[in-house]
């Protein structure tokens, strides 16, 4: 039997008489740099001028794709608010004033029986619509769950949000709850919303010790926090008070804590967001710009000199690095409406050229 040296002497010694023959110089140049491991790298300069989807969010400027947690104490009121938002998605109704992607939602009700899910669903909603599903009999990470998550995609193609209460139920309670095991489970559900472009939000605990950084009660190692886009912690201010803050922070999120009141229906309403003055949206730059070059054939200036002029009649102030992130992750939804934008680097300063239909930037760019 050959050994591991010998196996790979024959490799290098064949490989060395292949070289050897001109004609196939330039041909094992090619075999050799594709045998070596590279990164593959972008520079900066071109990410930063680089057209690039925008987040996917399912709740704009809440939940986006990916893999999320909600945490609260027992019977603070998550599950109501789990199912309010897996109804609202489903219909397409905003969240607290925030736009929702609609679509088809799965709530994986595992703590609950059917009848209390219509009886919850009574209390929400008139009517349900038959996008938003529920199952209550319970499948394993690890196990069936995964394969069940994958094949109700399949059939519901429009599928954008999939809440799993809760985390605990889905989980093997003979292993170790280590970092690594957190992590590496939490770490199968991510691969899963990454790969069908979805939302997963599970629901689960909080350790009953106060500490004064609401997320450090997230039940568990750090390896859960590590593992999500987005916390989300649903503290009440005292016990059966239907008053609460929600803390969010993410990935793709500013933090902010938002202050909710439990209506009598069980709908939890914004009483006050720390967020006050929200970042520039994505719907507001394909407006602004389009309204801004209605008269207008072509327009160039800086970011900085761009943003003014579209502040001018705004209360908040748009920053030039979000009006330069906001342009490029929305290139598509800009041409739609015959706007065409160009970000270049010309004598050391970046320059925004805006075309207002694209036989004019064609024209333009070919001028000196």
């Amino acid at each position: 039997m050959e050994t591991y040296e010998r196996k790979n002497f024959i490799k290098i010694f064949y490989l060395s008489d292949f070289v050897k023959c001109p004609s196939n110089v330039e041909t094992s140049k090619e075999v050799i740099f594709k045998m070596t491991k590279r990164f593959n790298t972008i520079d900066g300069e071109t990410l930063m001028t680089m057209p690039l989807k925008p987040i996917n969010f399912i709740i704009e400027n809440l939940l986006s794709e990916g893999l999320h947690i909600l945490a609260g104490s027992p019977k603070v009121g998550k599950s109501w608010l789990a199912l309010w938002l897996s109804v609202a998605v489903a219909k397409g109704e905003d969240v607290w004033g925030n736009k929702v992607k609609k679509g088809a939602t799965l709530y994986l009700c595992f703590e609950d029986s059917q009848i209390r899910i219509q009886n919850r669903l009574f209390d929400i909603t008139d009517e349900a619509t038959d996008t938003v599903n529920f199952c209550t009999e319970n499948a394993m990470l690890g196990g069936e769950l995964e394969e069940r998550i994958v094949n109700f995609i399949k059939e519901h193609s429009d599928t954008v949000l999939i809440i799993i209460d809760t985390l605990q139920m889905i989980r093997n309670t003979s292993k170790d709850n280590n970092y690594a095991n957190d992590y590496s489970d939490l770490t199968i559900l991510k691969k899963l919303a990454d790969k069908y472009g979805i939302a997963i939000l599970l629901i689960h605990h909080l350790r009953k010790e106060y500490d004064k950084d609401p997320f450090n009660r997230i039940s568990g190692t750090t390896g859960i926090q590590g593992a999500v886009d987005s916390s989300f912690i649903l503290v009440e201010e005292t016990r059966g008070s239907g008053v609460a803050t929600l803390s969010c922070v993410g990935r793709d999120i500013d933090y902010r804590e938002i202050k909710l009141k439990r209506g009598e229906d069980n709908i939890w309403q914004v009483v006050s967001d720390s967020l006050e003055n929200h970042d520039l949206l994505a719907d507001d730059i394909v407006i602004l710009l389009s309204d801004f070059m209605k008269d207008k054939e072509y327009h160039k200036s800086t970011p900085t000199e761009l943003a003014e002029e579209l502040s001018k009649n705004r209360d908040d102030k748009i920053s030039s690095k979000t009006l330069t992130k906001r342009i490029l992750q929305n290139t598509l939804e800009l041409e739609e409406r015959c706007i065409a934008v160009v970000i270049r680097k010309s004598n050391g300063k970046r320059l925004i050229e805006i075309f207002r239909n694209r036989d004019d930037r064609v024209d333009k760019m070919s001028t000196p």
